[in-house]
């Protein structure tokens, strides 16, 4: 069997970032939140004395318990650079929305910032794409698109 089963995110502050999420783009909180440590968590992230604690939202649009959003805050996180739209490794999470310009406006009042601008172009044989780039409020990179 193969199949897809979440995203993580590490963030610093796990509460903060999963409420973005659930207010903006309704995700739902899945118990129970978690509070991992030992030797096991060590040997399977290769992070020495490995805690973290946070949670599993489920994404929208989506019946059921998967996929989910991970939402989680290592005790000692490491910093990283910038994301950008162009940076190699993990780019985005995009979201299928009725209407971009209302979530951009969502994610800016939720702390959020604009990437680029809210494009419009038609891509030939699949149809009108509509998206914008916005930032978490952790700067993670969304995609917010609408097809018609």
């Amino acid at each position: 069997m193969l199949k897809y089963v979440h995203t993580n995110i590490i963030t610093d502050d796990w509460q903060r970032l999963a409420q973005f999420y659930i207010d903006v783009f309704e995700c739902k909180p899945l118990e129970p939140k978690r509070d991992l440590s030992g030797e096991w968590l060590e040997k399977g992230t290769a992070v020495p004395r490995a805690h973290l604690k946070g949670i599993h939202l489920a994404l929208p649009g989506y019946d059921g318990k998967l996929p989910t959003l991970e939402i989680f805050q290592y005790e000692k996180n490491e910093e990283r650079l910038p994301t950008l739209s162009n940076r190699k490794g993990f780019g985005h999470i995009a979201f299928l929305v009725d209407d971009v310009q209302k979530l951009v406006t969502k994610v800016l009042e939720h702390g959020g910032a604009m990437v680029g601008e809210i494009v419009e172009h038609e891509v030939p044989g699949v149809g009108l794409l509509t998206f914008a780039y916005v930032r978490d409020i952790d700067g993670n990179i969304i995609e917010l698109q609408n097809w018609k």
